[in-house]
């Protein structure tokens, strides 16, 4: 079997020269993307057996990136490779066309196998991501309210809502987005305000409830 053709998109460099450097001899890395503009870009010039796609992309999104791509070339394939394992980013990027979801914690030997499993048309998820979708599909998980809610939020906003969500304080927010606190407080205000809740308790329960944490 020759190897595989894969494009990587990426918005950091540094973790797009990882993958090149853990799964470049086992299969062949095509091209690259960092953001939905070149990412569109370079798929569309290579015609990839898979992407492998991170969900946050400045541009965008994940999501945009196989919308515009599949209105030109809908039989290429999505592996969504992301540090995310919140349950409204796996779901929107199944829902827009992703063959699989795995998180960036995966070993380079398992990475190469869900490649070759998206290929040949098998659909792939890291284990506790396989839980939401099953959950997703049997109505546990409420996907209509929860994407309307969310989509009232920003990019930003979603990622502060989780971190608050998931018990930290407002410094540590500020230092794990590389904003300041006064930002942080701002974002806080915003979403409270757009999902008509009170206080970061009842922030806290809301995201449980969707289970975005």
């Amino acid at each position: 079997m020759s190897s595989r053709r894969v494009v990587v998109i990426d918005d950091h460099d540094m973790f797009r020269a990882g993958v090149r450097s853990e799964i470049g001899s086992a299969v062949d890395i095509v091209g690259e993307g960092a953001d939905v503009d070149s990412a569109v870009k370079a798929i569309v010039g290579t015609e990839p057996d898979v992407v492998l796609l991170d969900v946050h992309l400045p541009g965008g999104g994940g999501t945009e990136v196989m919308k515009q791509v599949h209105q030109r070339h809908p039989d290429i394939k999505f592996l969504a490779l992301s540090v995310s394992d919140a349950a409204e980013d796996v779901i929107g990027v199944i829902r827009a066309g992703a063959r699989g979801y795995v998180t960036k914690n995966i070993s380079g030997t398992e990475l190469v196998d869900a490649i070759n499993r998206v290929a040949e048309g098998d659909a792939v998820f890291s284990p506790r991501l396989a839980g939401f979708v099953l959950d997703a599909f049997s109505g546990a998980i409420d996907i209509a309210s929860v994407d309307e809610d969310l989509d009232r939020l920003s990019q930003r906003e979603r990622e502060v809502l989780r971190l608050i969500a998931r018990g930290y304080a407002y410094k540590e927010v500020a230092r794990e987005l590389f904003i300041s606190v006064k930002t942080v407080e701002t974002h806080v205000s915003s979403v409270l305000r757009k999902l008509q809740l009170s206080n970061r308790h009842e922030l806290t329960r809301w995201a449980t409830d969707r289970r975005l944490v």
